[in-house]
């Protein structure tokens, strides 16, 4: 998608603290954290959202495995950390591309909303 801001992301054209990439995601440091490790895994694939995870149904256990290593690599598996996908409007979604935030670095409350 042209218009896309993580698409743009994906592809270097816009510039972004990566820390993470391979053939199938790109992880960089969100621009706006909401604890003190908040990182976003994004497919390189524009993906609307996790219910588009039809078509590349093995993308979405790549993506929770690469979460798994950046929270052992953040330093938060241990203590424990939180993966969210928010999907549409109402579930907080403000990008359509598919990503998946991970937070920790604190105590997490809930109910999240």
């Amino acid at each position: 998608m042209q218009d896309c801001i993580f698409c743009k992301l994906v592809q270097g054209k816009i510039p972004c603290q990566k820390v993470y990439e391979d053939e199938r995601v790109v992880a960089v440091r969100d621009i706006n954290p909401q604890a003190p490790v908040h990182l976003l895994v994004l497919p390189r694939s524009h993906l609307e959202n996790l219910l588009a995870l039809d078509e590349a149904p093995d993308l979405g256990g790549h993506c929770l495995t690469v979460l798994g290593r950046l929270a052992r690599q953040a330093g938060v598996a241990e203590a424990g950390f939180r993966v969210v996908v928010n999907t549409g409007a109402e579930g907080g979604q403000s990008v359509n591309h598919l990503h998946f935030h991970l937070l920790g670095g604190r105590a997490m409350g809930w109910p999240p909303g």
